[in-house]
């Protein structure tokens, strides 16, 4: 793969975000944003995967979206990572696009495994596929991303007894620990208490990391890639400021789920200037 500048790419994306979200005023900017440093690594730099894209993913690492609302960063990276046109990314939850509001399998659009955005449901396709490598003797990893939020559902805690139950230990599962979900701030809302403590209860192995920092964030994935293999599945608590990239947004719920203004839009792009790339 050409190298690029990672750090350059993030910026690019959250362009793309702001974008897309701006031009049909809908969709989750904030989430987004904050997600853009780390999706950028794994598909750019993380992830051994294939070109080109097949549903099964033998011999290639598999990442599962759960927090299906951060659509936006999702088919940003998967655009400029080459799985569809780039130019695809302006049909954004238009009619009849493959770009929907939570990422879609009914339309076939490269890089999407699974229909996410019912929260919750993510980790135990993730535990599925795990294991379905391990019969496979696949020796590739799994890789899943979800919000904090999301963590007070509780199908997600029988997937954590599962997956360390079954030693699913190709499985890296990643918190988007931002402390924000739609509607406030998460200990107010469902106070999540120790959630890295909660993890190594149930028998994984808990790593953290800054997810706005390019660096922490290739550091601490090649730690938990060292990890895998040792009879745990592994967690890592993401550290990340919502809305991250753009000033006005950062650091408040109130962005989970609205668009800029022409006006805004205008202001976040000025804020977000990359050396070379190009919008769609």
């Amino acid at each position: 793969m050409e190298q690029i500048n990672l750090k350059d790419m993030a910026t690019q994306v959250r362009r793309d975000i702001v974008r897309m979200v701006h031009a049909v005023q809908s969709g989750h900017p904030g989430g987004s944003l904050g997600c853009a440093d780390f999706l950028t690594a794994m598909y750019f730099s993380v992830m051994d995967r294939k070109p080109g894209f097949d549903m099964d993913g033998r011999d290639e690492d598999l990442f599962f979206l759960s927090n299906g609302h951060i659509s936006p960063v999702f088919y940003s990276v998967l655009a400029r990572s080459g799985y569809f046109p780039v130019s695809e990314l302006a049909t954004f939850r238009k009619l009849n696009t493959r770009l929907q509001g939570h990422p879609a399998t009914h339309e076939h659009l490269p890089g999407v495994r699974i229909a996410s955005g019912s929260l919750g449901q993510g980790m135990s396709v993730a535990c599925g596929a795990a294991l379905a490598k391990k019969l496979n003797k696949d020796t590739h990893l799994v890789y899943s991303l979800h919000g904090d939020g999301e963590m007070q559902e509780g199908q997600n805690w029988e997937a954590m007894m599962f997956a360390a139950h079954h030693k699913a230990d190709n499985l890296i599962s990643v918190i988007d620990y931002n402390g924000q979900q739609i509607d406030g701030p998460t200990n107010l809302v469902m106070n999540l208490g120790s959630l890295g403590d909660k993890f190594a209860a149930f028998g994984w192995e808990v790593l953290e990391m800054n997810g706005n920092d390019m660096d922490d964030i290739l550091r601490v994935m090649k730690v938990a890639k060292a990890a895998t293999g040792k009879g745990k599945p592994i967690c890592i608590l993401m550290h990340t400021v919502m809305g991250k990239g753009v000033s006005f947004m950062e650091g408040t719920h109130e962005w989970h789920g609205i668009a800029p203004s022409d006006k805004q839009l205008e202001e976040a792009l000025s804020q977000l200037q990359t050396s070379g790339l190009a919008d769609y």
